[in-house]
């Protein structure tokens, strides 16, 4: 049993296909193969069932699996290790961030980092907490930038800053005339959300007081951006809770909808930089926290209820 025969596995349960894992490990399928065979052997267990041309994991795969990847990225630690000690910037720094944050916080973020960080390489992933949060417990990530607690032991969070909502609302709506909203006064049967998997369809039901009630009272619409979201709102299908972020900048609302601050009890969401509690990339991570908290515009930062 070898480092580069777990790759292979692990290359075959990512792609399902033994092909194609061959040529992701740059190798001829039968050495692949041959090598994935030797290692059943070894090991007195299947670790895939053959279907066709694909593959599924089986049940006992599953288990050796997650063993598999944290050998690997135990591994690949190594290396990580030994370059931050060098130069701990230097390198790729692969970044998860959630599709609420990215097109809004990364336009403020990029451009420093080239200009304060030239040696690291920021390698973006855009996607749901719940598919960031497994990648960077597991060191497929060095880090995600996330609004809600990750709810996993061993993670590291540095904290970045708390962002307040705020109501969107066509000009011509009865919230419109007032200069602050509280969640109270919005009709729940009114307000549009993201789908399921948004951190922010969850706290926007949570600040309306409608956890439990999902679906059932909501606007029967939901969307899969801020963005849309918007247009909805200014079509006259319902109103919307925005994060401060998408509204700054040369953004500019479509039709004739205005924003108006969320008052009330705790109404904002917290943004953090979370990674692994071990990782060798921790200073990387610490002085890219830091960075971030330096760029950001008003109004954003740590709010007191």
């Amino acid at each position: 049993m070898n480092l580069r025969d777990l790759r292979y596995v692990l290359a075959v349960a990512e792609l399902g296909h033994f092909g194609r894992a061959a040529s992701a490990c740059n190798i001829s399928q039968p050495t692949l193969s041959g090598q994935i065979l030797k290692l059943e052997e070894e090991l007195g267990v299947a670790l895939f069932e053959r279907i066709g041309k694909s593959v599924r994991t089986t049940l006992a795969g599953e288990d050796i699996l997650r063993h598999a990847r944290r050998a690997v990225t135990a591994a690949d630690d190594l290396v990580v290790c030994a370059r931050a000690h060098r130069d701990p910037r230097a390198g790729p720094l692969r970044l998860g961030v959630i599709p609420t944050l990215g097109p809004y916080l990364m336009p403020l973020v990029l451009p420093r980092v080239r200009a304060d960080m030239p040696e690291m390489l920021l390698m973006l992933v855009e996607d749901l907490t719940g598919r960031l949060v497994p990648p960077v417990a597991d060191g497929q990530l060095d880090a995600a930038i996330i609004a809600s607690d990750p709810e996993v032991s061993g993670l590291t969070e540095d904290f970045l800053f708390d962002e307040p909502f705020w109501v969107v609302v066509p000009a011509d709506h009865e919230l419109a005339k007032q200069k602050t909203v509280s969640a109270s006064d919005i009709d729940p049967k009114s307000l549009l959300l993201l789908q399921d998997g948004h951190c922010l369809r969850d706290q926007a039901l949570d600040l309306c007081g409608q956890p439990e009630l999902g679906d059932q009272s909501m606007a029967d619409m939901r969307a899969t951006s801020l963005d849309t979201l918007l247009h909805m709102a200014a079509a006259g299908y319902g109103v919307t809770l925005v994060p401060q972020l998408a509204l700054l900048g040369d953004k500019s609302l479509p039709g004739t909808l205005v924003a108006r601050p969320l008052a009330g009890y705790h109404p904002y969401r917290r943004v953090r930089l979370i990674s692994r509690s071990t990782s060798p990339r921790r200073k990387a991570i610490e002085d890219l926290a830091a960075l971030i908290r330096g760029n950001l515009p008003d109004g954003l930062g740590v709010i007191a209820d």
